[in-house]
């Protein structure tokens, strides 16, 4: 999947859909190390790189703020998170107890109009090759099921934590591998559609096993900026 996009195609894009695509293009970068908790960037720096307006540069921002991606302070510059294990450990550990309650609940009615979009997003997985989309589409995977769930506080609460996961994921070694491959959700959708309550719950507890062994036991690696400061 290509990050970038040019300014006549975003200009093209109605304006909900520039503003989403843009905040995909950002934190794809971020998870793709291509801007990092080293980087010294700038709004003005980001305009350029994004062919975009400031104003959505800035909205953007926002939105990674109120996500904890982006650590936003008055007279200073914008600047990524860095998650340290402690930080980490207790992120997985909410989400562990919101997921899998979700999962019970989104096993409990399965609607076809609900498995299509998640049908869609593990095509997605499957196609891309490049770290930043993967990792971001592999978390809406996880966004979308808890929608399934009828319980909008706690996809709501789930909501705060995935983009974190995807964050932490992208800061650790490079070698992480498997951290949530295409597979594993079809195996929850194959339960979900059979209204199989106990394999979803035990793949996506095997899954979070997985990712607290390896990012808890993994130095984080923060490469040199590519965004001019």
């Amino acid at each position: 999947m290509n990050s970038f996009a040019s300014a006549q195609t975003l200009s093209a894009l109605p304006f909900p859909h520039r503003v989403d695509d843009l905040y995909s293009r950002v934190f794809d970068a971020i998870l793709e190390q291509r801007i990092n908790a080293a980087s010294r960037f700038t709004e003005e720096s980001l305009t350029q790189m994004f062919s975009a307006r400031r104003s959505e540069i800035r909205g953007v921002l926002t939105r990674l703020s109120h996500e904890r991606i982006v650590v936003l302070r008055a007279n200073h510059r914008p600047r990524v998170a860095a998650l340290d294990s402690e930080q980490t450990r207790q992120m997985l550990h909410a989400r562990r107890l919101t997921e899998i309650t979700l999962v019970r609940l989104a096993c409990q009615q399965p609607r076809p109009q609900d498995l299509g979009p998640l049908r869609a997003l593990i095509d997605g997985e499957r196609q891309c090759t490049a770290r930043g989309p993967a990792i971001r589409l592999s978390g809406e995977f996880h966004l979308q099921l808890a929608q399934m769930a009828g319980n909008a506080p706690l996809a709501h609460f789930l909501g705060s934590l995935v983009p974190l996961t995807s964050l932490a994921i992208a800061q650790f070694d490079r070698g992480l591998e498997g951290y949530c491959v295409w597979q594993v959700h079809q195996g929850i959708l194959n339960a979900l559609e059979r209204r199989d309550v106990v394999t979803a719950e035990t793949l996506l507890s095997r899954h979070l096993d997985h990712l607290e062994m390896e990012l808890l036991n993994r130095e984080p690696t923060i490469s040199q900026s590519r965004v001019a400061g």
